[in-house]
């Protein structure tokens, strides 16, 4: 048969089918919370325009910055600030949807740019992929290679240039989780080695930098910490405190749960200094982080060539004068003294020649790219930052003074680009521009002043805006970004690292890469200022209200399957349905033919149908397959064929209010993981769907009949209809109906029922009743993350292990990235525990597999990693589920 890539699942997506469409500086999307406006962000850049220090924080995922030091530090202090997390957060666990793998680690690269814009920090990562939980930081080193991650930090401090470093982890085994202890070890190498360039040539890594001071977070160990500082500082222009800020900024991790109260009054930060090489040498002397650190103009001014340090001079003198004169509601009057400024900003910039080395990947060679600059053409780093940081804040304040906005609009959100990627010049999309003037003086546009690849409209020549109106330019763009993961384009090494290198821009500027942003070029009272905008489809929500959503190329057919991994019966009859949808983005019809390819085994009722689909329309086509498949992976795939050019991709839209959408990008087939598993006879389970739980459609393919159950329903359904109750993963932390109902699903189980409950965060103690009978768990609750640890079977008759199918050695194998989570570790004994298992050099645990008859019925606790097992397709946990739901169900149901 024709092979085609098969697309893995969209919720645990492999490396070679994910692509993603990421954030765009400045859009406003969906329900994401605007930044700061009109005087209270202008009041902020103008205090910040001068400010020269850099802090730059360093830990392992998502979530694990710390938000009070980072929103006191940039919105409170002005510094530039920066966050370094070393993984995008794949391996995590999801609250708000089913995505897993690298579809997760694309959304939680979305909240840490949404936590960013709230708290005003930049975004970094390295190329380490979040393989799962780890237990050490030795086991950590086995998945990632720590020369190529320590040299990831080497080039972020090179490139943020900070004066001082944070570590929010210790990078000792009371990090608990091994990925932190790593991110806590490789910060403080990279404290000390970032100057090395014998180790990290400059030409690889960019010029060397030393930091002058190394902290970590106390915020575990207050009496530990030698300075503090009051994150829950009030600021009377933003109209909250910084830890306000900060609780908002974190509650942005929603895929994890991590919403918190915006609490008031003083609210303390701790830091342990760790090493210097300045400032005062007792740590409990300092006064501030930057204490021994002159980043005063004073200091500047001595670097700057003798020439230009008059015209530096007069423009600190011009700032005094502006901050003093700057009213909030007639921002006009500092129009004029800013341009200047930003004038005087520059021509010390110039005098600095083209700026010092900077690393840049981009598939041409790293240091041997065209587009990095030779060392040897080098400005002083510490200085070239300083006045680089300045002349941006300047720029920033005159557009917010002078109230200028740009905005590009489209008619639609996709572009449609041929497969293979390719653009027709007959394929155009228009964009309409428009300048608005909201100030008080005239601005002008030369040449009608946009520009963007592959942008093209009618010259308009120079253009002068009046104050309070606006100019529209209809443009036609005839290429659009595919708006996919920039870190994805290789791929991933051994699974563990992403291939493609990191270089000296941060999250945003790297995501311009692949975005489609147009520039307008617009001089204010005089000075020339860049304005860049994305590309959007706007609209309004009944609901949310006006939503912009950043216009993507994306292929002219596309083709999803239903699923992109499903279970067979091996060695039975198939009969199955399999749906393929099949969407075009032309804005005229398009005929295709539609085919399915089969593995050995399995017909369909036709190989090919064709459709004609509308502008922009979708269809959805039925194939029937029949036949019997032997035991193992097998690939299933569909095409779409259109004026001769075969479409074999299609998107998974990602859309979350919080965030930007995103179009996950997989080939269009799917696995089939054929099983030998044997349905328990006359079963019929009745199934409340946890967190990222795929046990309702494992179950339909096994051909088990199971009925969803909404926990409202609980109370007054005939649960007597089900042999078994199944409860998803995590179910009890997020449906509270069913907590309050849970005394109905114990009723069930005495009556005759099988109640399966999967695990729940923790401790599932914090909801009393929930258990029938005691269960306790250590502060870290206990987990096996080696997927392949040793499992030993403590009751081998037991039903569970050998009804309908016998579960043996084979069933273990295969699994992926953990055996089991959130296990107990106190049971009490009326649990038969029917399964053990550990990590290395750890103890025993006997909490996976838990069962206790409950009345004439049965209750089973399940801390097996299903929710994981179950999308990879993995045999053993097909079975195991098979058996799980088994129930009673030979015997007479439950009456209720």
């Amino acid at each position: 048969m024709t092979r085609l890539p098969v697309a893995p699942s969209t919720r645990t997506i492999s490396a070679a089918a994910l692509a993603a469409a990421l954030v765009v500086p400045g859009a406003s999307l969906t329900a994401q919370v605007a930044p700061e406006r009109g005087a209270a962000a202008l009041g902020s850049a103008l205090a910040g325009i001068g400010t020269t220090g850099r802090v730059l924080t360093v830990a392992a995922h998502p979530d694990d910055e710390d938000t009070p030091i980072i929103a006191w530090l940039a919105r409170g202090r002005h510094v530039e600030t920066a966050y370094l997390s070393l993984t995008r957060g794949d391996g995590g666990q999801n609250l708000i949807g089913n995505e897993l793998g690298e579809a997760l680690g694309a959304i939680r690269t979305q909240e840490l740019l949404a936590a960013r814009r709230i708290d005003g920090g930049t975004q970094y990562f390295t190329r380490a992929y979040d393989f799962g939980f780890s237990k050490n930081a030795e086991e950590t080193y086995q998945h990632w290679p720590k020369d190529s991650i320590l040299g990831d930090v080497v080039r972020v401090v090179r490139a943020f240039r900070p004066h001082v470093m944070i570590a929010f982890f210790s990078g000792t085994p009371r990090d608990g989780h091994g990925h932190h202890q790593v991110s806590g070890l490789l910060a403080r190498e990279a404290y000390e080695l970032a100057g090395d360039t014998v180790r990290f040539p400059s030409r690889d890594f960019g010029l060397p930098w030393t930091p002058q001071k190394f902290y970590r977070s106390a915020r575990q160990a207050p009496d530990s910490a030698t300075l503090r500082v009051n994150t829950g500082e009030y600021d009377p222009l933003l109209g909250r405190s910084y830890f306000e800020i900060a609780a908002e900024s974190r509650s942005q991790h929603k895929s994890q749960g991590f919403g918190v109260l915006q609490r008031k009054g003083v609210i303390w930060g701790y830091l342990s200094r760790e090493a210097t090489r300045t400032g005062p040498a007792d740590a409990r002397a300092e006064r501030s982080l930057f204490d021994g650190i002159d980043t005063t103009w004073v200091a500047i001014r001595n670097r700057v060539p003798v020439a230009a340090q008059p015209v530096l001079d007069s423009a600190l003198q011009t700032l005094t004068f502006l901050r003093a004169e700057y009213r909030a509601a007639n921002p006009a009057g500092v129009v004029q003294p800013l341009a200047r400024i930003l004038g005087q900003f520059r021509r010390v910039r110039h005098t600095l020649g083209s700026g010092p080395f900077v690393y840049i990947n981009d598939g041409l060679g790293g240091g041997n790219s065209p587009n990095a600059r030779r060392a040897q053409d080098e400005a002083d780093p510490a200085l070239w930052a300083a006045i680089a940081t300045t002349v941006a804040r300047t720029e920033q304040a005159l557009v917010l003074a002078a109230g200028v906005v740009v905005e590009a609009t489209a008619p639609r959100g996709t572009f449609p680009v041929r497969e293979p990627v390719k653009v027709d010049v007959n394929d155009t999309l228009p964009v309409t521009v428009t300048v608005f003037n909201r100030g008080r003086a005239p601005i002008f546009l030369r040449n009608a002043g946009v520009a963007g690849i592959g942008m093209r409209g009618t010259d308009q020549g120079d253009v002068t805006i009046a104050p309070d109106s606006a100019h529209v330019m209809p443009r036609w763009a005839v290429a659009f970004a595919s708006n996919s993961p920039w870190w994805r384009a290789k791929g991933r090494q051994q699974q563990d690292w992403f291939q493609q290198p990191i270089d000296s821009r941060d999250e945003v500027a790297q995501q311009e890469k692949v975005s489609t942003v147009l520039q307008a070029f617009v001089q204010i009272a005089g000075e020339p200022v860049t304005i860049t905008t994305p590309v959007v489809y706007r609209y309004a929500d009944p609901v949310k209200g006006d939503l912009q959503i950043p216009v993507s190329a994306v292929p002219g057919i596309s083709v999803n399957l239903g699923s992109t991994m499903e279970y067979m019966r091996a060695g039975v009859p198939v009969d199955r349905d399999v749906p393929v949808r099949v969407t075009s983005s032309y804005p005229h019809e398009a005929k295709v033919a539609v085919r399915i390819l089969l593995p050995d085994g399995l017909t369909a009722d036709t190989v090919e149908r064709e459709r004609t689909l509308e502008a922009q329309g979708s269809v959805l086509v039925t194939f029937r397959v029949r036949g019997t498949i032997k035991a193992g992976r097998h690939e299933l795939g569909a095409m779409a064929l259109h004026e001769g050019t075969m479409s074999t991709s299609g998107p998974y839209l990602v859309a979350y209010d919080h965030i930007t959408p995103m179009r996950l990008y997989g080939a269009s087939g799917m696995y089939l993981s054929a099983v030998e598993v044997k349905r328990p006879p006359r079963a019929r389970v009745g199934y409340v769907e946890g967190v990222g739980d795929a046990g309702v459609k494992a179950l339909e393919q096994l051909d088990i009949t199971v009925e969803r159950l909404e926990p409202a329903m609980l109370g007054s359904t005939d649960l007597s209809r089900f042999t078994s109750i199944v409860i998803g993963p995590r179910a009890y932390e997020t449906r509270e109906l069913l907590v309050k109902n849970n005394a109905r699903l114990l009723e069930y189980a005495r009556r005759g029922g099988t109640l399966v409950v999967q695990y729940g965060a923790q401790n599932m103690n914090a909801f009393p009743g929930i258990t029938p009978y005691p269960l306790q768990w250590a502060p870290r609750a206990a987990r096996v993350t080696m997927e392949d640890a040793p499992v030993t079977v403590r009751q081998p008759a037991h039903p569970l292990l050998t009804s309908p199918n016998r579960i043996g050695p084979d069933d273990w194998a295969g699994w992926v990235q953990e055996r089991a989570t959130y296990m107990p570790s106190t049971i009490d004994s009326r649990y038969a525990s029917l399964l053990r298992m550990n990590d290395p050099e750890e103890p025993a645990n006997d909490g996976a597999l838990l069962a206790a008859p409950l009345g004439k019925g049965r209750y089973v606790y399940v801390t097996l990693a299903l929710f994981r097992q179950l999308p990879a397709g993995v045999p053993g946990a097909a079975r195991l589920l098979a058996n799980l739901v088994a129930g009673q169900a030979l015997a007479i149901p439950p009456k209720m």
